[in-house]
């Protein structure tokens, strides 16, 4: 069994203590992050925001908006040293029973066109190609576009 497995893990819901720690994983993970500020107004928004735990200390989380059928997953990240172990898998699994239990049909995101890792975990789930938005990422000498993805829901 894998060390991580030996740990324990267990999913809640975000609350806004955990922000400095997920502030920092965003730092690690992207050069452009959410700020707390954009954690912060999600919460309040009351959109549906969980974070993983492994021993206590978060090391992943995610935030989806439900409303009117659908569902869509603003943020989903797994702390670098936490990731190829299945967990981010995991949590876009709890994160698509959320949607369901939000009355939600489809679920859509965006996602990078350089992040080949996240493109193939949304595809080895379910999600399809949908579009192409242009220029929707800040990236560095410019924009990067967004792989616009859906998943049809059978809750």
């Amino acid at each position: 069994m894998s060390a991580v497995f030996e740990i324990a893990h267990r999913l809640r819901p975000m609350c806004e203590a955990d922000l400095p720690r997920i502030h920092r994983i965003e730092l690690a993970s992207y050069e452009y992050p959410w700020t707390p500020g954009n954690f912060a107004d999600s919460l309040e928004a009351g959109y549906s925001m969980w974070v993983r735990e492994a021993d206590g200390e978060v090391i992943g989380y995610y935030a989806m908006m439900a409303a009117a059928g659908e569902a869509h997953i603003l943020n989903l990240t797994i702390a670098p040293s936490w990731r190829r172990h299945g967990l981010g898998r995991d949590l876009l699994e709890h994160c698509l029973a959320r949607a369901c239990d939000h009355h939600a049909e489809k679920v859509f995101l965006e996602v990078r066109t350089s992040n080949a890792a996240a493109i193939a975990l949304y595809h080895t789930s379910g999600f399809v190609d949908l579009a192409v938005r242009r220029g929707y990422y800040p990236a560095r000498g410019g924009r990067e576009d967004a792989l616009v993805m859906k998943r049809e829901l059978t809750c």
